[in-house]
């Protein structure tokens, strides 16, 4: 057999490694000079400290005389064992009075010249073939140590002799005991890297096969692995990054911490897990990349962090708090004097706390907000180094901070969704406002002077970007308005996320689960008659909404469901993971929940089974039938003991409507069975309680009523890899905007002026005629307004909707200064309070409707998961999400009947295209069509097509109506349809004599 060349062996790998270490500026160890007994290289560990604290060594020795050395190595042992290897090398050891430091760690500011040049004299050492026990003569490929302790084990395979890492893992578990002391968790080596020529893995405890490696890779193309390398090795990043002198040392100051949990088995008897933290490769590369990256650009930055569940979010945000804190400019000045952590998960507060003790060793760094808001100002005012608080409680700061001194925060926000953008947000940017204790002290000084158009561009300065103020935003979803508030503009010009950790890696690397792995819809078909024998005329909108939830929430609907879902969840989804788990119901409404959670307990108790409690989850107090109902009622025990009593074995099901729908981890939830709309990052959200891994888990299953698997997959293509955005909020759609409103004649330009100018009157100058004024000014514009036409009264409201949405989060993305907006929006803000609510806005038809026939039938069951072949779907743009009011149409009680009874199981018949040349004929005939084809551009023309077209389907509705059903109900066959009559008929129409 032909001898492999060493380039191309094991042992070649290993040389090119030590190579590049050596290279670099670390020391070839000697594996002569391990001591067993010990797990030290003494000889490196001997003379790193005599050469940086000799007069020191010189004192043991005087004591210790000839056994000097080996009651150093005694003592330090003990040390090792008794704190571990971490501790030991941050804060040294203390023999006989003496005081040794092990390790020496770089400073945060570079002032220090003494520390610098004590920092420069670590021994950083690799050595190879080390033979590490006094049982056998085993080796270890490469260890790596600091100044003679060892601190990493590296196994190497090249594919190229027929092993990969994953032979290096197997190695790991068979051949290493962790009772060896190299090996023994904390008191020795940190992490053990298991490493081929594309991938590598990594772990902190051997445990034979319970032995967990974790992937310190990458990610290639928003998937897992490592890209190719122009330039040799997919892993060259691991030894010319990760363990280059100065990143290993850091790694070991600033990231590696003892994690200690608090856990209680199932008989309620309480313990505490250890597990040695040490960042995957993500968490490592986000951290200093912002960490960098603001020390570059310094306050007034704003970042992203789109990190997938499963990523390790809390530990990130904790390594980015504590390394901000200290962060200095390259004149050696603090780059932040306060980091505020922005989160509502309680964990985060004590795991911040106890890694920071462990990272600095001093207590005081970290104050959580637990009391009230002046508890909050005062750890502003007072410049603490890292404040943890929930976005709720920066609004009351205002009232309660009288002083604020010129300072830069840095506000690290854990999962960024949509309520960053809207109030909160704005007080939370006016409060740590650099100008606030500026324009204060301005105002007493010019006492009855005041521009109002001066005042409003303060306050737009306040609420917008803050130059005194960095963002750091930590999503798994970010929405279109999430990511131009917080994203990097990129070469495009558009917003991306600043870093990465997708959906789809955390999934392939085995983080977190696929939940669109075994994915079962049903769908429902029934039919309603009326029990009156009159035909009474609806709001065709509103009654079709209420017939839908007639249905709904009908008893028998309720019912059959309950019987699927049990029958289900006994039969399969309760015997997975070791007969643990649990089931997530996700219901349309409260009262859903309520009569979900009474039809559940009748059934199991009707079919006497037995282990299958259930709990329902809900806020408020329900209504039904005459009685009220609460969570805790229903229960039988507090809201707060909901999570803690659905941990236990005692109840497998939760019943929720708009509850622990996002935030909540529960591993054992294996199953969902929904019975609501989702749709966007909400069906994203809710679905994700079920990725979460724990031992015995590997699948996941969905049971869904409502929704198809199409819809579904839409939902998730915007996070599976990248979420982008197609085009940015445009500002100047603002002024269109405007334009419309004052268009209706429904406020005057003049009493808007009036308003403003009392409105923004300083408080002292304020009397109560001004307040009487203040309201006469909106009052006249509402009596302006009854006068119009529903018509022209829904039109205004919507747009005075859609333009105080779209400029309040404007002014956060943008320096967008106008003072003729603000005053418009300040105004529409107070008259969309004062305008009257649109009539009926309920139609209930319970009284009118009978349910006849109600049947479930399963319409898919496979797989729904998503690929790399995907297209990135974007998430839509806050232009596009303008609140709408629907137009009132009436329509006969028995056709909206029929149409639901249509729209429910029909198949289309060969008259389709004889219903599309219908709706040709119908647009040619419509006169008003006709003049904004002609009048218009086709872009312009396509928003009065798609109201037209959508008409004209109603319209023709009884005569095709599984096919015209299908239009109104299919959003993607809508669109195709459409676009592919826009084209046609508006050169037909535009070219029309």
């Amino acid at each position: 057999m032909a001898k492999t060349p060493v380039e191309l062996s094991e042992k070649g790998f290993e040389e090119y490694v030590e190579e590049h270490l050596l290279k670099s500026g670390y020391i070839k160890g000697n594996p002569d000079d391990y001591n067993k007994e010990f797990a030290i290289d003494t000889k490196l560990l001997f003379g790193f400290l005599e050469d940086t604290q000799p007069k020191k060594m010189e004192r043991l020795r005087e004591i210790y005389k000839e056994q000097y050395q080996f009651k150093v190595l005694s003592r330090l042992n003990r040390e090792l064992n008794n704190r571990g290897m971490i501790d030991v090398l941050r804060h040294g050891i203390k023999d006989y009075g003496v005081y040794l430091d092990l390790a020496y760690f770089q400073p945060a500011s570079k002032l220090n010249d003494e520390m610098i040049k004590l920092y420069e004299k670590n021994r950083i050492s690799v050595t190879r073939q080390v033979h590490y026990s006094i049982k056998n003569e085993n080796s270890i490929d490469m260890l790596i140590c600091v100044n003679g302790l060892p601190v990493v084990v590296l196994e190497l395979k090249n594919p190229f002799t027929g092993q990969t890492y994953q032979d290096a893992i197997m190695q790991y578990k068979k051949d290493r005991s962790p009772n060896e002391l190299l090996f023994q968790f904390k008191k020795r080596a940190i992490v053990f890297f298991a490493v081929d020529t594309s991938e590598v893995y990594m772990t902190t405890r051997l445990s034979r096969n319970k032995t967990l490696f974790l992937p310190f890779n990458k990610g290639c193309d928003g998937g897992k692995g490592n890209p190719e390398n122009p330039n040799g090795f997919k892993t060259a990043y691991l030894w010319e990054e990760i363990l280059q002198k100065d990143s290993l040392m850091d790694l070991l100051h600033r990231f590696v911490y003892i994690q200690t949990k608090e856990k209680e088995d199932i008989d309620g008897n309480k313990y505490t897990t250890e597990t040695v933290i040490f960042p995957r490769y993500h968490q490592l590369d986000s951290v200093r990349k912002l960490e960098a990256d603001a020390k570059e650009k310094g306050v007034g930055t704003n970042y992203l962090i789109q990190h997938s569940a499963g990523s390790g979010k809390t530990n990130s945000i904790s390594w980015l708090a504590h390394r901000l804190s200290n962060l200095h400019d390259d004149k050696d000045n603090p780059v932040f004097d306060s980091v505020i952590v922005i989160t509502d998960r309680r964990v985060l507060d004590k795991q911040l706390q106890d890694s920071i003790y462990q990272l600095e060793h001093k207590h005081g760094v970290v104050q959580k907000i637990d009391k009230d808001s002046t508890q909050l100002a005062n750890a502003v005012k007072d410049g603490t180094r890292i404040i943890i608080s929930t976005l709720q409680k920066f609004p009351f700061i205002i009232e309660k901070v009288g002083e604020l001194e010129n300072q830069k925060y840095a506000v690290i926000i854990d999962e960024a969704h949509s309520s960053s953008a809207g109030e909160n947000m704005a007080s939370l940017r006016e409060v740590l406002s650099a100008n606030t204790l500026e324009e204060a002290a301005k105002l007493d000084e010019e006492g009855e002077v005041y521009d109002p158009d001066e005042e409003i561009l303060k306050v737009i300065k306040k609420r917008g970007k803050q130059a005194n103020i960095s963002f750091f935003a930590f999503t798994a979803t970010p929405k279109a308005k999430t990511l131009e508030m917080f994203g990097t503009i990129g070469d495009d010009g558009l917003p991306h996320p600043f870093h990465l950790y997708s959906m789809r890696q955390a999934i392939e690397e085995n983080f977190i689960l696929d939940v669109l792995q075994n994915y079962t819809t049903y769908e429902t078909y029934f039919k309603l008659a009326k029990k009156v024998e009159d035909d009474p005329a609806f709001d065709k909108a509103k009654a079709t909404k209420a017939l839908t939830r007639y249905v709904s929430i009908h008893p028998h609907n309720i019912a059959q469901k309950t019987e699927i879902i049990v029958e289900h969840f006994r039969n399969v989804a309760s015997k997975k993971i070791g007969g643990r788990a649990k089931a997530m119901v996700v219901t349309s409404s409260r009262l859903h929940a309520v009569r979900y959670k009474h039809a559940f307990d009748e059934y199991i108790k009707k079919k006497g089974y037995k282990n299958m409690k259930t709990l329902v989850a809900f806020s408020g107090t329900v209504k039904d039938n005459g009685e009220d109902y609460t969570e805790s009622e229903m229960n039988k025990f507090k809201e707060s003991e909901l999570p803690k009593r659905f941990a236990t074995d005692d109840y497998r099901v939760l019943l929720v409507a708009e509850k622990y729908q996002t935030g909540f981890d529960q591993p054992l939830l294996h199953t969902m069975y929904v019975d609501k709309k989702l749709s966007g990052v909400k069906a994203v959200q809710t679905l994700s309680r079920l990725n979460r891994t724990c031992p015995g888990k590997s699948d996941t299953f969905v049971l869904d009523f409502v929704n198809s698997a199409e819809d579904i997959q839409e939902s998730f293509k915007p996070y599976y890899q990248a979420t982008i955005v197609e085009e940015v909020t445009e500002p100047n759609l603002l002024y269109d905007i405007q334009n419309e409103l004052n268009a209706y004649g429904i406020y005057i330009q003049e009493e808007l002026e009036k308003f403003i100018q009392i409105y923004y009157k300083p408080k002292a100058k304020k009397n109560s005629k001004d307040r009487a004024m203040l309201n006469h000014y909106v009052d006249v514009a509402v009596e302006r307004f009854k006068k119009q036409g529903e018509e022209i009264q829904q039109e205004f409201k919507s747009q005075s909707v859609k333009y105080v949405r779209l400029y309040s989060f404007i002014l956060q993305i943008t320096p967008f200064e106008d003072v003729e907006l603000h005053k418009l929006f300040v105004y529409l803000t107070y008259l969309l309070k004062k305008l009257p609510k649109g009539k009926g806005s309920t139609v209930h038809l319970s009284d009118e409707i009978a349910l006849e026939y109600y049947v479930n039938k399963k319409t898919f069951e496979g797989s729904a998961s998503l690929s790399s072949d995907d297209e990135n779907v974007p998430v839509t743009p806050v232009r596009f999400a303008g609140a709408m009011v629907n137009e009132g149409e009436s329509e006969y009680l028995s056709s909206i009947i029929d149409r639901l009874n249509k729209r429910f199981g029909t198949e289309f018949t060969k008259s389709d295209q004889l219903s599309v040349e219908q709706i040709k004929e119908d647009f040619a005939t419509d006169e008003d069509l006709v003049l904004k084809a002609k009048t218009n551009s086709i872009d312009d023309f396509s928003l009065a097509f798609e109201k037209v077209f959508l008409n004209k389907v109603i319209d023709r509705m009884d005569q095709n109506q599984s096919f015209f059903t299908r239009i109104l109900d299919d959003e993607q066959f809508k669109t195709a349809l459409m676009n592919m009559m826009l084209v046609e008929t508006y050169e037909k129409l535009s070219n029309s004599n």
